[in-house]
């Protein structure tokens, strides 16, 4: 716990300040319109990290889409995707892989900018929906549906984004009045999600035979046998959800300068920390409707993002892309490395994250004592 701490010294209504070791970066070229209404910070490096993300999701989805048990060239998805493919090739692309391809890289981009709004809003690097408990609430939501329910793809998406905004705002009653602090959010969110996950194992053992073992899969997280559906579904909530946040990061930006600052350049502090929890949440929601819950995602990726920068902001962008590249890799390791196992690709992503969070609390405990 000593990791977190370094949170705990602001004042109960002051909002966290940027982590330390982080000064804030400000060097770039601004580019305006022509009528000097809309200005945007455009840095060199951020550039080209997000370039160069592009470039490695575009060559594994390449290698996701012409490799497997039925290996395809190039020239045949390409024509599969246009619909000149043959029968077999046709089958393989649009109906096995490309779906959840597609997924993933949704999925990987909502978790990842869930983190990344997290993180900044509490200033704490643990400050992700699934340490904070709102993957848990969303899976609540998803397996109450999927069990008692026996629901639709969009009733458990509805379930999930219920218990997921239900959680955040049990979370928030729990910090009335002490204000959005990094070191207390994340010892509630802990101990929330510890209930939540009793009330998740509760709900397995009064589903059927059949309905257990579907939901402990589902609770495993994996992206095996996703359809058209599960990618239209996430699909959509990042189509929305996504240009929302990004059109907001600059005032989230403003946001971990402090509140004096913040209220100093005009920003509404406590509406803008509202929506942006709301979309934060829902897109954590959305994901684990779809794939069940994946973990460290939205804990790793913004960070990588952020060091690859070198910002202090929050990136949301090139924290998309990561989130995505991470997610579209582990799914590809775990069907090559793998096979013919069916290995979650949760388990993979849970193995990786749980590595990467035990370095991250002995590195931020080391910085606690310096």
């Amino acid at each position: 716990m000593t990791a977190v701490r370094k949170a705990k010294a602001s004042t109960p209504e002051a909002a966290p300040a940027p982590a330390v070791g982080r000064p804030r970066v400000v060097s770039g070229r601004v580019v305006r319109s022509r009528a000097g209404g809309v200005s945007v910070l455009v840095r060199g490096r951020t550039v080209a990290v997000t370039a160069a993300l592009l470039v490695v999701l575009v060559a594994v989805a390449g290698v996701t889409l012409t490799t497997g048990d039925f290996d395809l060239t190039a020239g045949e998805v390409v024509r599969a995707l246009t619909g000149d493919g043959s029968g077999a090739a046709d089958f393989v692309v649009n109906t096995l892989r490309m779906p959840r391809l597609v997924t993933a890289l949704c999925v990987g981009a909502a978790l990842a900018v869930s983190g990344a709004i997290l993180q900044s809003i509490t200033g704490n690097p643990l400050g992700s929906p699934d340490i904070i408990g709102f993957t848990n609430g969303s899976a609540v939501g998803a397996l109450f549906v999927i069990v008692v329910v026996h629901g639709s793809m969009a009733q458990i998406a509805l379930g999930a984004l219920i218990g997921g905004l239900a959680t955040a705002l049990a979370v928030h009653l729990l910090m009335l009045g002490r204000g959005i602090q990094g070191f207390r959010l994340v010892v509630i969110g802990i101990g929330v999600s510890a209930l939540l996950l009793a009330v998740n194992s509760y709900l397995i053992t009064r589903a059927t035979f059949q309905e257990a073992l579907e939901a402990q899969a589902w609770m495993i997280g994996s992206l095996g046998n996703r359809l058209w559906t599960h990618a239209h579904a996430i699909g959509l909530a990042v189509a929305v959800l996504l240009p929302l946040a990004f059109l907001l990061s600059r005032r989230l930006s403003m946001v971990e300068m402090g509140d004096t600052t913040a209220m100093a350049l005009g920003v509404d502090v406590t509406r803008t920390r509202t929506v942006l929890l709301v979309i934060s949440v829902a897109l954590a929601a959305f994901a684990t409707a779809v794939t069940g819950p994946i973990w460290f995602i939205a804990l790793a990726a913004p960070q990588v993002a952020r060091g690859l920068v070198r910002s202090s902001g929050a990136a949301l962008l090139p924290s998309a892309l990561m989130g995505a590249v991470m997610l579209a890799v582990s799914d590809l390791a775990v069907q090559r490395l793998f096979a013919p196992a069916l290995l979650p690709v949760g388990t993979a992503t849970g193995c990786v994250g749980g590595l990467y969070l035990i370095w991250l609390l002995v590195s931020e405990s080391r910085k606690s004592r310096a």
